[in-house]
């Protein structure tokens, strides 16, 4: 692991002024701004990095565009863990071809995990002569030096190092106004055989827990109520540590100490099953402020499958930690990921599966079609699943997740529940939204417009819903669907 040390920032920030004093000297000029837009794919942890474009941009100068037509920097922020992350890369950058050619000035980026893999750079850089900028997640750092360089010698740069760094410092930009996400960890050591991840992400890298508990409280201070702690695997924190005979050695430490800090709650993902401990569910237990919720990927039922997935548990073992955990929080929602297809599965694995979600009875559950990742082991294992047989059992599999989904969430029907708002719902008027803590999404209406503040009011009698983001609201659970709740505003506080 590279520490990249006070001396690099500095030269960034260098690179930071003077692009800086072109975006003035372009501004004076003009009237107008450079802006930039990003698009990020994937995970909260990719969502997390491109924050981090983003506050590095804004100390630039730049200002984030409305749209991608707007924008003078487009950066394409990357993810290889989602089935056809390639298809989906190399279709818009397609569509970002005529745009270019509209305006020569725009500047093209691709960063993320997909650029670790070697067959995708040489791609871009056969296929899509355009782009101008390609660097890799733990590259995001030096993203002022390459684009100083590119405005400067007008020449493509690429750089994907092969060091697995750790940055502290950086600016943020965070994306929503009381939801923040917090990096506490990089990259994985568990090599699952499906999973391209440690190739891109690289080794486990653990911030220090003083740069965490500082950012967490510049939070708190701030305003933000939740917080959601990322890593590749939450339950390793701190393996990677020399011993020091600090308070803080392990996730359960850290995730106690956060829980101290000014926030109304505390989420985090993602858990290994093999990694979870007692200590960790009695931290949960005794601080109401994590949420009791515990998203623990299964990925198959089959104990021979989870051998060939390289998933270090056997079925058993994921079964007796669910039945501790429900033990010591019985409010405890469980959600999870289950992969479907994977080579050589049969009836039989399959069979297992679907048993091991009627004994869990998982609140909800990403599922997935396996899907080929080059440079995995699983890529070249034998006996691959008939593509119709797949998507057969992937059918079932999902028909019986949405009943257990719809039975979980019709335990609420008539009762009052507690969400932090998120705002106005993107596609019905006069319709708001936020989550429980079982991290249920709740869809609410107010019926009477008096029991929120003046400000979220008009004269007309519409509600503002950028007004209520971040409020606390309580909402009478009226009607129960598969993925969401439906209710009535009985209270709020701001």
């Amino acid at each position: 692991m590279t520490i990249i040390e006070q001396a690099e920032l500095e030269r960034q920030q260098r690179y930071i002024g003077q692009i800086g004093q072109c975006m003035e000297a372009y501004r004076s000029e003009t009237g107008f701004s450079r802006r930039y837009w990003i698009h990020t794919y994937g995970c909260q942890l990719n969502e997390n990095d491109g924050e981090k474009l983003a506050g590095l941009l804004g100390e630039m100068g730049y200002l984030e565009a409305a749209g991608l037509r707007e924008a003078d920097l487009i950066i394409l922020n990357t993810c290889s863990v989602r089935e056809h992350a390639d298809d989906r890369l190399f279709g818009n950058l397609g569509r970002l071809k005529n745009l270019r050619q509209e305006k020569p000035d725009l500047v093209i980026a691709v960063c993320g995990c997909m650029m670790k893999q070697p067959e995708h750079v040489a791609r871009i850089s056969r296929s899509f002569s355009f782009v101008d900028l390609v660097f890799g997640p733990q590259d995001i750092y030096r993203l002022p030096e390459l684009l100083y360089l590119r405005l400067l010698d007008e020449k493509k740069q690429y750089l994907v190092g092969d060091e697995d760094t750790l940055v502290e410092g950086l600016p943020i930009h965070r994306a929503r106004r009381f939801r923040a996400l917090c990096s506490i960890m990089y990259g994985c050591n568990n090599f699952c055989t499906y999973c391209i991840v440690p190739y891109t992400r690289g080794r486990e890298r653990s911030r220090q827990p003083g740069d965490i508990l500082r950012e967490l409280r510049e939070l708190a201070l701030s305003g933000y109520r939740e917080v959601m702690l990322l890593g590749q695997n939450v339950n390793s924190y701190g393996q990677d540590f020399e011993e020091t005979g600090g308070d803080i050695r392990d996730f359960s430490d850290l995730l106690e100490a956060a829980a101290r800090e000014n926030f109304y709650r505390i989420r985090f993902m993602t858990s290994h099953p093999k990694d979870i401990s007692e200590k960790l569910l009695k931290v949960m237990a005794a601080n109401p402020v994590i949420e009791p919720h515990l998203h623990l990927p299964l990925q198959s039922g089959s104990n021979r499958v989870l051998g060939q997935m390289n998933r270090q548990y056997t079925r058993e073992q994921y079964l007796a930690t669910v039945t501790r955990a429900r033990q010591l929080i019985p409010n405890l929602a469980f959600s999870t990921d289950i992969i479907v297809g994977f080579p050589g599965e049969t009836e039989e694995d399959f069979a297992d599966t679907l048993d091991i979600m009627r004994q869990v009875r998982f609140a909800s559950a990403f599922t997935f079609l396996y899907s080929k990742r080059t440079g995995t082991p699983a890529a070249e294992m034998p006996n691959p699943v008939d593509p119709a047989v797949m998507h057969e059992r992937f059918d079932r599999l999902t028909a019986l997740q949405d009943a257990h989904s719809l039975a979980y969430n019709r335990q609420s029907l008539g009762q009052t529940v507690e969400i932090l708002v998120e705002g106005a719902s993107a596609k019905q008027d006069q319709v708001f939204s936020g989550r429980t803590g079982q991290n249920q999404l709740v869809n609410f209406t107010v019926a009477d417009p008096a029991l929120l503040p003046a400000e979220a009011r008009s004269p007309d009698g519409r509600i503002d819903g950028s007004r209520l983001e971040g409020g606390l609201a309580r909402v009478r659970v009226t009607d129960a669907k598969t993925f969401s709740l439906f209710g009535v505003l009985e209270a709020y506080r701001p």
